[in-house]
C-alpha cells in the first residue's frame, strides 16, 4: 500500500522518514516551524550503523563525502597533554565526523522540492478513522499516516501521548561551538568532572564541545565562550587556539535531557521517530543514529503492509522500542560516568585505561560497541 504522510519535524530524523516513504512510493509533506531549514553550527559522529541506514536510504556516497574519518575515540588525553590512548599512525577507525549542516543538507537535497514546508507550526492533532488531521496554522493537512520527528520537546508526543513525562534532565550541560581553524587532531580530553571533545569536520572547521556536570537546568552565562575558557583554563594545546578561533556568538549551550521510557512508539496511525520517541544522551553519539534507523525501519514495516498501517506501526514499535532505550539507558550512564566528579573514580578510570595498549583500541572499541554497531537494516525496494 502507498499513501500520504504527513512528517512534523525537518530535522535529521524528519527527512531520513521523508526519504525512507519516498522509496516505498509514498507522498509526504515535511512540516517544519522553522523559517529556515537548516541545522544550528555544531558537529556529530556517526557509527556504522548509521551508515548502513544512510545507505539503504540511497544517500551513502553524498553522505561519506561530507563526512571526515574520526579516530578521536583511540585519542584520548589528560588536561596536561598526556595521552592515555593514541591512535596509531593510519588508524581512521570506523566512525566519520560531520557538521550537523552537512549531514542535514545531504538528505535535503534527495527531499524532492516542495515536500518540505517552513515555518509551518502544528498545533493539533487528531485521528479520524482511516486518516490524521493536523492543524498547522490556519489550515488543516488530512494524511495517512504521520510521523512526529519534532525533536525532544515533540509537540505530538504531548498532545497524544498526555500521560508520557516530559524530558528529564540528570544534572550535565553542553557547550559546542565551531571553529575556523586547520590541522588539528581529533581527540577527548578527559578530565575529573568533565571532558573536551575535539572532532574536524572538513572545510577548514573543528566541532568542539565541553560536557560538565550541572547543579541545575536553566543556568546560562552572559559571556558563555569566556565560561567555557574558564572551565579549561590550563588544559593542553590546541584547546586555547581552538576557543580564541571560536567566534563568541557561535557558541551553544544546552543542557543534556533524555526521555523515560515509553510504553509505545505508535498509537492508531501516528508514530514517533528519533528524539521525539527515545532523546538519549550524546555520549554513544546515537541520537541521530537512532532516528537514521527508525526511518529505514518505518518504511520496511509500511512496505510490508498491504492495507494495514497501524498493524505496520505496531511492527515499527515492537522492533524499535527495545533497542532504543536500551541504547537511552546505555548513554544516560555513560554520559554520568564521563562527568563524574569523585577523584578516586576519575583516578581509577584513567589507569585502567592507560594499561590498555594503543594497538588493542580499535578491536576492543568494536567488541564493546558490537550490539549497536552491528546493526543491519532491513531491505527497502529499489
Amino acid at each position: 500500500m502507498t499513501g500520504n504522510a504527513v512528517v512534523v519535524g525537518g530535522g535529521i530524523g524528519g527527512l531520513a522518514a521523508a526519504i525512507g516513504l519516498r522509496r516505498i512510493g509514498w507522498t509526504v509533506t515535511v512540516l517544519e516551524r522553522s523559517s529556515e531549514l537548516g541545522e544550528i553550527g555544531a558537529g556529530m559522529s556517526q557509527s556504522p550503523n548509521a551508515l548502513r541506514a544512510l545507505a539503504e536510504l540511497g544517500v551513502a556516497d553524498a553522505a561519506r563525502a561530507a563526512g571526515v574519518p574520526f579516530p578521536g575515540i583511540f585519542n584520548l588525553r589528560v588536561p596536561s597533554g598526556g595521552h592515555i590512548a593514541r591512535a596509531l599512525p593510519g588508524t581512521t577507525g570506523p566512525l566519520l565526523g560531520f557538521h550537523r549542516a552537512d549531514l542535514h543538507r545531504v538528505l535535503l537535497d534527495t527531499v524532492p522540492a516542495g515536500w518540505v514546508r517552513t515555518g509551518a507550526q502544528v498545533s493539533t492533532v487528531r485521528q479520524d478513522g482511516d486518516e490524521v488531521i493536523v492543524g498547522c496554522d490556519t489550515e488543516e493537512l488530512r494524511a495517512d499516516l504521520v510521523v512526529a520527528a519534532d525533536g525532544v520537546n515533540s509537540t505530538v508526543r504531548r498532545l497524544l501521548w498526555p500521560e508520557a513525562p516530559g524530558p528529564r534532565f540528570w544534572g550535565n550541560t553542553v557547550w559546542r561551538g565551531i571553529a575556523r581553524t586547520d590541522g588539528v587532531e581529533a581527540a577527548m580530553t578527559l578530565g575529573r568532572g568533565r571532558y573536551f571533545l575535539v572532532m574536524p569536520v572538513g572545510g577548514g572547521r573543528v566541532y568542539w564541545a565541553l560536557g560538565a556536570r550541572a547543579d541545575r537546568p536553566g543556568v546560562r552565562y552572559d559571556d558563555e565562550l569566556a565560561e567555557v575558557r574558564r572551565r579549561v583554563q590550563g588544559w593542553h594545546d590546541p584547546i586555547p587556539h581552538l576557543l580564541e578561533a571560536t567566534p563568541p556568538e557561535a557558541v551553544l549551550h544546552h543542557d543534556i535531557t533524555d526521555l523515560d521510557p515509553l510504553r509505545d512508539y505508535a498509537r492508531g496511525r501516528v508514530v514517533l521517530l528519533g528524539d521525539a520517541a527515545h532523546a538519549m544522551h550524546p555520549d554513544m553519539a546515537q541520537g541521530a543514529a537512532q532516528a537514521l534507523e527508525d526511518a529505514v525501519v518505518l518504511a520496511a514495516a509500511l512496505a510490508e503492509s498491504s492495507d494495514d498501517i497501524p498493524a505496520a506501526l505496531a511492527r515499527y514499535d515492537e522492533r524499535r522500542r527495545p533497542r532504543t532505550q536500551t541504547i537511552v539507558r546505555q548513554a544516560r550512564a555513560k554520559g554520568l560516568g564521563s562527568t563524574s566528579g569523585n577523584a578516586v573514580g576519575y583516578h581509577l578510570r584513567t589507569t585502567a585505561l592507560r594499561l590498555v595498549p594503543s594497538s588493542r583500541w580499535p578491536a576492543l572499541a568494536a567488541k564493546a560497541l558490537a550490539p549497536v554497531w552491528d546493526w543491519t537494516p532491513p531491505p527497502l525496494p529499489r
